[in-house]
């Protein structure tokens, strides 16, 4: 009887402690999130998103009488240090899942190392070869950026504007974006009239739209984040370009608002429906959601919900959605989040298969157009 109740507390102890087990009860998550630096409009909101659900979720009980805890760190938005982070949570945090990282440099780094950790990740990040090919233990939760180039240059098509002149910057985002309009370009019929770059740091972008105007395209479309577009669409109004100007899925934020001014006005990009959240029918079956999801960050700290913020949203509900049906080890969370069927969020409705680790399709993003500092949708 004794050593069968010694037996009973030493298998009890490891399970505590052992490096490869989670306490009873608890859901422990890892965050990894461009805090500050110049990705910290893409990582403070989705910070700030998943401690304000967290902390719903355990009021209301945690998820199957299972409390929810987290693990931030702040990356910087630095690749490097990513890796360091992200092996910390791993190794030292003992977290289940990762959210994050923001970007997707970041996110190409970690990947390798939770691949081999078997610790599923849910990057925030838009490039598409995070999850293309599809890696066993990465998805993603940002539109991938085929689909935003699809959606784009579809409305560009409608237009009858076949000349298009690209800018796109030279980080992870601009080249995987440019990437994909250079493909889709090629099979949809567009003649690609000039393809300049800039760098991420970079302050001017004259040099390069002045020899896009002397080429005279039907449209010009830059692919970057800000402050970059915001730079752009100055050096456009500086210059007198009057041909459309499109921008990626990254420019629906207040704070390109804020940086571009006046000079927005008219820009056409793809957008989550978060944008224009209060335009969609109330049997659209995100309609509530996004707005429940406005105004409860507003409260919660004063300002607006952003399409970035909503990518920690996407992935906290996977997960939750997972845990719900009985998955608890960072396998069975894995194996949850990939069987994922219909799940609406604030990037769209997710599908998950083992083909597909983004689970999202154009439907995701509507067209719209800047108009008095405000979104007005386009087309669905």
């Amino acid at each position: 009887m004794k050593k069968w109740f010694v037996g009973i507390v030493s298998a009890f102890i490891t399970m505590l402690f052992c490096g490869s087990a989670f306490a009873a009860g608890t859901i422990r998550i890892g965050g990894l999130f461009a805090v500050t630096g110049p990705a910290a409009f893409i990582g403070d909101p989705a910070k700030k998103t998943l401690e304000m659900l967290v902390k719903e979720t355990n009021r209301k009980g945690g998820i199957n009488g299972m409390k929810v805890e987290t693990v931030i760190y702040d990356t910087g938005g630095d690749p490097t240090k990513a890796v360091q982070l992200a092996t910390k949570l791993i190794k030292e945090d003992k977290v289940q899942v990762i959210i994050g990282p923001s970007t997707t440099g970041e996110s190409m780094a970690v990947i390798p190392l939770v691949e081999r950790a078997k610790i599923p990740m849910i990057s925030n990040a838009a490039g598409g070869k995070i999850v293309d090919p599809v890696k066993h233990w990465v998805f993603k939760t940002a539109a991938s950026d085929h689909i935003a180039v699809e959606k784009l240059l579809n409305y560009v098509r409608s237009k009858n504007q076949k000349r298009i002149a690209i800018l796109t910057v030279s980080d992870g985002f601009g080249t995987s974006g440019r990437e994909q309009l250079k493909a889709y370009a090629a099979k949809q019929g567009f003649t690609i009239v000039a393809d300049e770059v800039f760098a991420p740091k970079d302050t001017d972008m004259t040099a390069q739209l002045t020899k896009i105007r002397a080429i005279k395209p039907d449209a010009i479309i830059a692919w970057a984040l800000n402050p970059g577009m915001a730079i752009i669409t100055k050096n456009v109004k500086q210059l007198n370009i009057k041909v459309p100007l499109y921008m990626s899925h990254g420019t629906s934020t207040n704070k390109y608002l804020e940086l571009a001014g006046e000079a927005a006005e008219g820009v056409i990009h793809p957008a989550g429906k978060l944008a224009i959240y209060d335009s969609l029918p109330k049997s659209d079956p995100q309609a509530k959601l996004l707005k429940d999801y406005h105004l409860n960050y507003q409260k919660q700290y004063g300002e607006e919900a952003t399409t970035f913020g909503g990518f920690g949203y996407d992935a906290y509900r996977l997960i939750v959605a997972a845990v719900e049906k009985g998955n608890t080890t960072p396998e069975q969370i894995r194996n949850g989040i990939e069987q994922a069927k219909k799940i609406p969020s604030v990037s769209g409705i997710f599908t998950m298969s083992p083909k597909d680790h983004n689970g999202l399709d154009l439907s995701s993003l509507v067209m719209v157009k800047i108009t008095k500092g405000k979104w007005i949708m386009l087309t669905k």
